[in-house]
């Protein structure tokens, strides 16, 4: 199983968090990581933030990442959205 966490913070001061699971077999980890982001976006109302290559760096590194306001087109109401992988395959 795979599990994606997403969290919503401001000041410190955790807003939103939702747990994406995803037990499909014939998707690679690409594709469960954009699709659970996909649908923390839609859970939280949000626009699709941009991977910039500091995200996809940490993402490589850590299995987690922080999307800040230069990740969005839109204005956001929190400093970040944090993704972390609790769960793989």
């Amino acid at each position: 199983m795979f599990r994606l966490w997403g969290k919503l913070w401001r000041d410190n001061h955790l807003l939103q968090d939702i747990t994406i699971c995803d037990d499909a077999q014939d998707k690679n980890r690409t594709k469960k990581v954009f699709d659970a982001l996909e649908e923390i976006c839609y859970a939280f109302d949000l626009g699709q933030p941009i991977w910039l290559e500091s995200n996809i760096r940490d993402f490589k590194r850590r299995d987690k990442t922080r999307f800040t306001k230069d990740s969005f087109v839109e204005e956001i109401e929190f400093d970040y959205l944090e993704i972390q992988v609790l769960e793989e395959d």
